[in-house]
């Protein structure tokens, strides 16, 4: 009886810490920029994330507005296992007039959006 006790509390343990160590390795933005282009906007990201291949990757990142209001999405369609960190871009960004401050957040196709958000000033 004492040794099913014991198994018992390993399994909730271990089953408890799974969605921590699905998150051990979020996306991270390591730099990201803005330029207006004419009544829009280009936004650069640089992502790192221990892309492994087809079954756990960086998947997306968007841009947020101060209230968290999501103002453009950049899919990204495979992998990039080799390319790490990895530069993409999204064109034709449009902004409500008067801000100042957007977030830009990171997804991956496991474990979702990341909690951390990277904050760009707008000129």
């Amino acid at each position: 009886m004492h040794n099913i006790r014991i198994l018992r509390l390993i399994a909730a343990g271990i089953i408890t810490s799974l969605p921590l160590m699905a998150a051990a390795d979020p996306s991270v933005i390591e730099n990201a920029t803005a330029r207006k282009s004419g009544d829009t906007w280009v936004f650069s990201v640089t992502l790192r994330h221990p892309d492994t291949g087809w079954d756990h990757y960086a998947d997306g990142w968007k841009i947020l507005s101060e209230t968290g209001e999501s103002l453009g999405l950049r899919e990204l369609l495979h992998p990039h296992v080799t390319e790490q960190p990895f530069t993409r871009s999204l064109s034709g960004v449009r902004l409500p007039e008067g801000t100042t401050r957007v977030a830009v957040v990171a997804r991956c196709n496991v474990d979702g959006w990341a909690a951390s958000r990277y904050w760009i000033e707008l000129d």
